[in-house]
């Protein structure tokens, strides 16, 4: 089952690490099968708050390579390019299956 690692922005500042680490990170998803598949682009936000700088999303194959990418040395070393830039909360989440439908949580009980 995919997983997802999901990012709401709150600001980023443009400057050299930001660059380097845009740089860097195609490298470290590709042992765990990461990819993006949103990465700012245009949104709106229809309900509630948003960062102003968008989402990110990376999808992997399943939830522990979701977080042992994260884990991972060659991330942890790029990292604080990131961190000490921007602004955001980050989660890794389990996807669902496919054919998963949200009322069907309910029929078991």
């Amino acid at each position: 089952m995919p997983a997802y690692a999901l990012a709401q922005v709150h600001s980023v500042e443009v400057c050299p690490d930001t660059v380097e680490y845009l740089r860097r990170i195609d490298a470290t998803l590709d042992a765990f099968g990461g990819r993006f598949l949103v990465h700012r682009g245009n949104f709106e936000t229809i309900e509630g708050s948003w960062g102003r700088q968008g989402l990110i999303m990376i999808e992997f194959p399943d939830y522990q390579q979701a977080h042992a990418w994260y884990t991972s040395p060659a991330y942890q070393d790029i990292l604080p390019l990131r961190t000490r830039h921007m602004t955001a909360d980050v989660i890794i989440a389990d996807g669902v299956p496919a054919g998963y439908r949200a009322g069907h949580r309910f029929d078991e009980h």
